[in-house]
């Protein structure tokens, strides 16, 4: 018998938390997007752990800019980039303020709004694959820089929420090297999924990109 999952928002404390508690914590919560056509819910199957200034593989490393600025605090709030000049991707802001660490959703099973999320992932060969890689999250939730710096424990409406939903047990938690980072960073293990979830992106190594001539 498959447990209803909670819906109690996760509270600031939780994501006040270092980042390499709070990443494979988040695995099995519920991220909410409640959009003007009804509200998109994601159970959460893969995530990455960014570390700020210990971490050569995060936005933050080289300290506070323009782009990065939400990063460094306060935590629960959606930190969102733009990508190769085509992708949007989604954090979740952790730790201390100031610290600027975060957690990026890579995948996550849509459990509701299906029949939204597919108008926006014409792509996808079946709801598995809607959210299947941290661009196409943020797709399947239409997610972009408007929602850069969202408050995700705020009280009342908010376009994107956190809930507990149903942790997943330790034993089935795995974690490995972090898609396509490079350099220093691509020793640490901070990628997290759950084992044997088919909605969860496969591993990528970095490959450096080739400017078109």
């Amino acid at each position: 018998m498959i447990a209803t999952p909670d819906r109690t928002p996760l509270s600031r404390t939780f994501f006040e938390r270092p980042v390499l508690e709070v990443a494979p914590d988040l695995l099995g919560r519920l991220v909410v997007r409640t959009t003007p056509d009804g509200p998109i819910t994601l159970r959460l199957t893969e995530v990455e752990a960014y570390d700020g200034p210990n971490d050569p593989g995060s936005h933050a490393f080289r300290g506070r800019t323009a782009r990065n600025g939400v990063m460094f605090g306060p935590a629960g709030h959606v930190y969102v980039y733009f990508t190769y000049g085509m992708w949007h991707c989604m954090n979740l802001v952790c730790g201390p303020e100031g610290e600027a660490s975060g957690v990026l959703l890579r995948a996550g099973e849509v459990i509701e709004g299906a029949e939204q999320a597919r108008k926006r992932r014409l792509s996808a060969r079946d709801d598995r694959e809607l959210a299947k890689g941290p661009a196409r999250l943020t797709t399947a939730l239409d997610v972009d820089r408007a929602l850069d710096g969202t408050d995700a424990c705020a009280v009342g409406d908010t376009p994107i929420r956190v809930l507990a939903g149903t942790p997943v047990p330790a034993d089935q938690v795995r974690n490995g090297p972090r898609t396509g980072v490079s350099g220093d960073g691509a020793v640490h293990p901070w990628r997290y999924w759950v084992a044997d979830d088919p909605t969860v992106s496969p591993y990528r190594a970095h490959a450096p990109r080739r400017r078109r001539s």
